[in-house]
């Protein structure tokens, strides 16, 4: 194949990535009081050998309330600001990849065990738990401790810690800075009606839940470099009948867009136990498309993309500008050198591993 599209440079402002293939955030439950530690090195290392266009940070959390588990990593204060440090210093010194970030909130689904040991949520008096915090009181499922209601006060509060978080990134170097607002986490919880039953300015009409999850927008824009990206991720649908919807997902896509939102990165579900999810190959692509449709900037399609083949269609047909890989390569952290291999494309490789080019690809780590 000559050019492969998954294999074409894009720029997002000033970010060049070499290719469109994007390491999406994986929540790895392996930090200590929101520190990385040395698993992260590991994980994040190997994974900037890969070839792949962008590496970003998992789903790092801007308060210690804001952890889905406690074993999360946060970014709230200067320690945890350090032990990041380390980690990306140590992943500078080999590898050159864009780094961004994932900034979270988790809401009403913090306070959980990690998910190897079961996952439940864990109540205030545990010696891992604390009281969540979310739009309303509701809480995700019925046996749960329901979270409490973010107070004008509150609301000052996580927006601003968004912003200190997007200073904390700054300070570290990292390239770009993706906001969370997928999955069921905060910035979700405000968008879906499932979730949001306020009755002030911050919920009701579409307009009204959009409001918070803007105002983090605009912080952590004002307060992260203007010539870096940042971006959000979003659930393009609840999968739950009147809940959040592709619909309601462009028209924040577009007010996203104009103030100066550089990707939106295009999931869904996570919001709501009744959800139902017609999972197989591509499934969340036709979400993606929808928003690139009626959009100018680039958009990440992602969920069970595995084959070579199948993200070059993705984005050769325009159906979105860059795949994002998660569970795939875990499973094959060279992923990417396989689809230019496969495609007919190249990919930079480190030196150090250059005499692994199998010989009947002799152009494979031509890619710089």
């Amino acid at each position: 194949m000559n050019n492969p599209a998954l294999f074409q440079p894009l720029s997002l402002g000033d970010m060049a990535l070499s290719n469109r293939i994007v390491i999406a955030p994986m929540c790895q439950y392996s930090a200590e009081d929101g520190c990385m530690t040395d698993w992260h090195l590991i994980h994040l290392g190997q994974l900037a050998l890969s070839g792949a266009g962008l590496l970003t940070i998992e789903a790092t959390a801007v308060e210690p309330e804001g952890r889905i588990t406690w074993a999360d990593v946060g970014l709230w204060d200067d320690k945890t600001e350090a032990a990041m440090a380390r980690v990306v210093e140590g992943i500078r010194r080999w590898s050159d990849m864009p780094i961004a970030i994932q900034l979270a909130h988790a809401g009403r689904k913090a306070s959980t065990e990690r998910p190897w040991d079961g996952g439940a949520q864990l109540p205030p008096g545990d010696a891992h738990g604390w009281q969540t915090v979310a739009p309303s009181a509701i809480a995700f499922e019925d046996h749960e401790v329901a979270p409490v209601a973010l107070d004008r006060d509150g609301l000052v509060r996580v927006r601003d810690a968004f912003a200190e978080a997007a200073k904390r990134s700054a300070r570290l170097g990292l390239d770009a800075v993706q906001l969370h607002g997928a999955h069921g986490y905060l910035l979700h919880q405000f968008l879906s009606p499932l979730s949001n039953h306020r009755d002030d300015e911050y919920g009701g009409s579409l307009e009204n839940r959009m409001r918070f999850p803007l105002e983090v927008f605009d912080a952590v824009r004002a307060a992260f470099p203007a010539d870096k990206p940042v971006t959000m991720r979003v659930s393009g649908t609840d999968w739950v009948e009147g809940g959040w919807d592709v619909a309601q997902t462009i028209a924040f896509a577009q007010a996203l867009e104009a103030r100066g939102c550089a990707a939106i990165h295009v999931s869904s579900g996570g919001l709501h136990p009744d959800q139902q999810i017609p999972v197989g190959p591509n499934y969340q692509v036709p979400l993606a498309r929808a928003v690139k449709q009626a959009t100018t900037m680039p958009v990440v399609a992602v969920g069970l993309i595995t084959g070579y083949e199948q993200a070059e269609a993705i984005v050769a047909t325009g159906d979105a500008d860059m795949i994002a890989l998660a569970r795939t390569i875990l499973y094959d952290p060279r992923w990417p050198w396989h689809a230019a291999a496969e495609l007919g494309a190249q990919v930079k490789a480190a030196p150090q591993y250059l005499r692994s080019q199998p010989r009947r690809y002799k152009d494979l780590f031509g890619g710089e």
